[in-house]
């Protein structure tokens, strides 16, 4: 029996347990069919008693989201105490008691600190984003060969895309977007080449699929003998 409902983003894991639960002959009570949810948290006659039998001189809520801080010093208000002497803040406002008054200090910049393996905090949003997307969308590698002049293609563009599709399955696009970078080199403007072939494979693969996965295009110089 599940006396709970999912936390939003949980759902999918909690209903496979549900799904596994079934396969193995058990029977299974939740939310959905019967109800059974109970909460774990007080509600607001049980936070009064709370407070009446504590008789707190300061009320600083700390639990729940924003709306919930701001209902519980409502409660708390109601109760008597001053409205000088409780404190709604969110994460980084620190809160300074001096020869017995309360204040709301200036507050303190901060954030996530994310840990990855070895390292903490040496990643951020914007790597996190990076990762989003190639999770999301995959990558594709466009490898060229020029010639010393950086004018023409020595060899035949070489597309490689991990995450995105298979190859195999999808010759007619790639062999387009092979075309497309051709055409790009052929222009005769090699002034960020690579900017532009990835800015239009962009464009043409979000055209073709609806999705945008991260292109990085290289270059290598034939030299010659």
């Amino acid at each position: 029996m599940l006396s709970s409902t999912p936390i939003p983003g949980n759902e999918e894991m909690v209903h496979r347990t549900i799904n596994r639960l079934f396969q193995r002959g058990a029977e299974v009570i939740y939310d959905a069919i019967a109800p059974v949810h109970v909460s774990g948290h007080a509600n607001q006659e049980e936070m009064k008693l709370l407070m009446q039998l504590v008789k707190p001189k300061y009320m600083i809520p700390i639990h729940g989201e924003l709306r919930h801080l701001k209902q519980h010093a409502a409660l708390a208000r109601e109760l008597g105490i001053p409205a000088e002497n409780v404190a709604v803040i969110e994460n980084g406002t620190p809160i300074e008691f001096r020869d017995g008054q309360m204040s709301i200090a200036e507050r303190v910049p901060g954030g996530y600190v994310f840990v990855d393996g070895s390292g903490v905090g040496d990643i951020g949003p914007s790597v996190m984003r990076e990762r989003e997307a190639l999770a999301r969308d995959g990558f594709v590698l466009v490898h060229l060969v020029l010639d010393c002049d950086k004018t023409r293609l020595i060899e035949e563009p070489e597309i490689i895309t991990k995450g995105f599709v298979f190859i195999r399955d999808a010759e007619n696009l790639m062999a387009q977007a092979t075309e497309q970078v051709r055409q790009y080199v052929k222009e005769g403007s090699m002034e960020q080449i690579e900017k532009k072939i990835e800015e239009g494979l962009s464009k043409f693969f979000y055209n073709e699929t609806r999705r945008r996965p991260m292109v990085f295009v290289f270059t290598s110089i034939d030299r010659g003998v």
